[in-house]
């Protein structure tokens, strides 16, 4: 075909596109215009998200009211921070704030924003064998299971729950080395399997808990203490670092899960399940709103 040939044809179709989309307009649907190439957005997410079921309820939202398409990879905080780190991902949902910081001050991450929040809990067996279900606080719970070697289940993947983990231990005055803890570098759902399997305990966001509760023989044994608040944000992938990057389907990712409309689904998300939800909405506040 000619160049002339080729030329022609392009406007042809841009025409067509445009006349479909009037028509649609005018039999009331809606007007969705994405580029060609550019349908498939990369979201990078921590496991949470997915575990809790949240995610399959709001990306196919998403997608019928976009006409994008969500390419989703579930993995520890710490691993889809460095995909979009490297450019590698559209948009990023992760779950730990300093880390966070760390990328947009870098420049590789951007637009940070505040999208949910839930908390951490330690959970354990009924039998409680380290006895720290009356203590208040998270780190004299590790410290006791250390000083009794009850056996303790981490991640070990540097998730935003692992790197809490590691500030708690710390916090603690212990060292985790020993044959009583054990690392999975599982997500939370797989490691809250081999807790159960173990008899052992572990720290998890309350969300992923509740939403496996029923396969699970654990209980909660700590919760409400200030150091496990559980804070989600999503960032654009910087596309004058990236320029391959989906920046119009990463922004309209990131816009789409902190409006209003998406903000009161979460924040019912899981009452009719669980009598509780697994996350409250938080977009257009400040970090040291939460909690309160």
């Amino acid at each position: 075909m000619s160049t002339m040939g080729k030329r022609y044809l392009r406007t042809v179709l841009q025409y067509l596109i445009v006349g479909l989309a009037v028509l649609g307009a005018a039999q009331g649907a809606p007007i969705r215009v994405v580029q060609a190439g550019s349908q498939n957005v990369i979201l990078a997410t921590t496991t949470s998200t997915q575990d809790s079921g949240l995610l399959d309820v709001l990306v196919p939202l998403f997608e019928r009211q976009t006409g994008y398409v969500v390419k989703t990879i579930s993995v520890g905080t710490g691993q889809a921070l460095a995909l979009g780190g490297r450019g590698e991902a559209d948009v990023v949902l992760v779950h730990a704030p300093e880390a966070e910081k760390r990328y947009v001050t870098e420049g590789t991450l951007t637009n940070r924003r505040l999208v949910m929040h839930n908390d951490f809990i330690i959970v354990g067996p009924k039998e409680d064998p380290a006895q720290i279900r009356s203590l208040k606080k998270a780190s004299e719970a590790l410290r006791r299971i250390a000083e009794r070697k009850a056996t303790w289940v981490s991640r070990g993947d540097n998730s935003g729950t692992h790197q809490l983990e590691k500030r708690l231990w710390k916090a603690s005055g212990q060292e985790p080395v020993s044959d009583w803890y054990l690392e999975t570098g599982q997500g939370m759902g797989q490691t809250l399997g081999i807790a159960t399997e173990k008899r052992a305990y572990t720290l998890t966001d309350r969300g992923t808990y509740l939403a496996l509760k029923k396969r699970l023989a654990l209980e909660i044994l700590i919760e409400r203490d200030p150091s496990l608040l559980n804070i989600y944000s999503v960032m654009e992938v910087n596309a004058d670092r990236f320029p391959k990057v989906n920046a119009a389907g990463g922004k309209a990712f990131a816009d789409f899960i902190i409006a209003a409309d998406t903000q009161a689904i979460i924040k019912t998300f899981g009452v009719e399940k669980f009598g509780e939800p697994l996350f409250y909405p938080d977009a257009g506040r400040q970090e040291e709103e939460i909690g309160r």
